[in-house]
């Protein structure tokens, strides 16, 4: 044992108010405010243990209480991230993270005197003039590590700065469910093409088989990992790494290595965050969505435009089986409206085949504000190509459309990046896809217990009928 002083450190309790929403997951936060300690900026709920006897539940149930009269029933409280600090000052401290997706109450400024705001903030794009303790544990908490390290240098800013993160996360072993990599064979493969692997982190979706993992090289260095559901997946996102994901440069991941056999890939990591629940200034949301316009773009332009195939039209020999899956979450008069789109697209004009994305929406378009492109504007970029095949350009229009819903602003930029306006035939072409596509999400969230999906699915819906009510038409608002 060394001699010296024991170390000694005050403990502290944050608390993850979460709730689900359309847009993607919130979490509460509130402002500090008067004569405290980084005032002006935001923070979750949060203080100290009262006295020497009071354990960090507790703590956390009294100081949520207080703070925004909210009320915690102890067994809702869920463990999510410890976070050993050391501010600019040198002192350090350990902060205990907790979520809750329970309680009773709305939350309110119960402590005016140290609180002058209180809002709900999206998860993937937390405001600026955070305190940078809070936010290394909200990334943590996102990553979903279970202990972090910021340790702070002299001279950092008490606020966030993307420029001096200080975030160290801590490997977690886990108990009875063997390794958190994708198992021997794919870490074999994976560290014969990149080196040494120090760490791996499941960052999959929710909704999909296909398997994502962020690998963290011994020597540095940042990778992704994609183990897919099939040969199909496997074979289209190879394709589309070979062939027109190398023209976007860095605005798409580069493909390090493949495996048939393993149906697995190694790519570069991309900067940024998905754009799904992002809230940005409206200047800075059209600079963005032209962006994406001009992305969408180069994606179509990659090769050569071809004649479509005899037969390739609207993907509608699905249409009844999806109508019948869905039947409990549709409206009176969709199935009828979805059919009638069905019968009127025989006589379209087929559209030329390029290469699309296949899934282009905004949660697989990464925005970075700390990363410009060429020349000077918002960085975008896609990821995940598994559905990435030939087909009409207003295949990848379908799910974004949704983005500029009601805002012509935004399908001005978009059409602005693209650079030229969608042709009657693509009009009516996109009318038909997104309500075929709808109806399929529907079927899908239904059989999989997603209500988001099929919430999704009854908006656009809905948008649609109110939007191309004639008949006779399928080009009306707000093209």
């Amino acid at each position: 044992m060394s001699g010296g002083q024991r170390h000694t450190e005050p403990v502290d309790v944050h608390l993850i108010l979460r709730r689900e929403t359309a847009g993607g997951p919130q979490v509460l936060l509130s402002r500090r405010a008067g004569r405290v300690y980084a005032t002006g900026l935001w923070h979750l709920p949060s203080g100290h243990l009262d006295g020497p006897h009071e354990d960090v539940v507790t703590a956390l149930v009294r100081e949520t209480r207080e703070e925004t009269g909210v009320v915690i029933d102890p067994s809702d409280v869920r463990a999510a991230v410890t976070v050993h600090h050391r501010g600019p000052g040198g002192s350090s401290r350990t902060g205990y993270f907790f979520e809750v997706r329970r309680w009773q109450g709305e939350p309110r400024i119960a402590e005016p005197e140290v609180c002058d705001a209180m809002e709900w903030a999206y998860l993937g794009a937390l405001p600026t003039g955070m305190v940078a303790y809070c936010r290394a544990g909200l990334d943590a908490y996102t990553a979903d590590a279970r202990l972090a390290l910021h340790f702070q240098m002299p001279g950092d800013a008490v606020a966030f700065d993307p420029a001096a993160d200080r975030l160290r996360l801590v490997p977690a072993v886990t108990v009875g469910q063997g390794p958190v990599g994708p198992g021997a064979a794919v870490e074999g493969f994976a560290e014969r093409s990149v080196g040494r692997i120090a760490g791996w982190v499941d960052t999959s979706w929710a909704r999909e088989s296909s398997r994502v993992w962020r690998a963290d090289g011994a020597q540095g260095g940042t990778w992704y990992v994609k183990v897919h559901q099939s040969e199909r997946f496997h074979s289209r996102e190879v394709r589309g790494l070979r062939t027109w994901a190398p023209s976007l440069g860095a605005a798409a991941p580069r493909l390090v290595a493949a495996d048939e056999a393993l149906r697995a890939v190694v790519i570069t990591a991309v900067p940024g965050r998905p754009l799904h629940g992002m809230l940005l200034a409206p200047e800075r949301e059209q600079a963005v969505v032209q962006r994406i316009g001009a992305l969408a773009r180069r994606i179509h332009g990659s090769c050569p435009a071809r004649p479509a195939p005899a037969g390739s039209g609207p993907a509608i020999g699905k249409a009844d089986r999806h109508l019948a899956e869905a039947r409990a979450h549709l409206q009176p008069g969709d199935a009828e409206f979805v059919r009638d789109l069905v019968a009127r697209a025989g006589p379209l004009e087929p559209l030329e085949w390029v290469e699309t994305h296949g899934d282009f929406q905004l949660r697989n378009i990464l925005y970075n504000p700390c990363t410009t492109a060429e020349d000077s504007g918002p960085f975008v970029a896609v990821i995940d190509l598994e559905r990435s095949e030939p087909g009409p350009a207003v295949r990848d229009l379908a799910r974004l459309s949704d983005a500029w819903h009601g805002r012509p602003d935004l399908l001005a930029a978009f059409l602005g990046g693209y650079g030229r306006q969608l042709t009657p035939a693509e009009r009516a072409r996109l009318v038909i896809d997104a309500a075929l596509d709808s109806v399929s999400g529907i079927a899908y969230g239904s059989a999989h217990g997603d209500p988001e999906l099929v919430e999704r699915g009854r908006r656009t819906l809905a948008r649609l009928r109110a939007e191309h009510h004639d008949p006779f038409s399928l080009t009306g608002e707000p093209w």
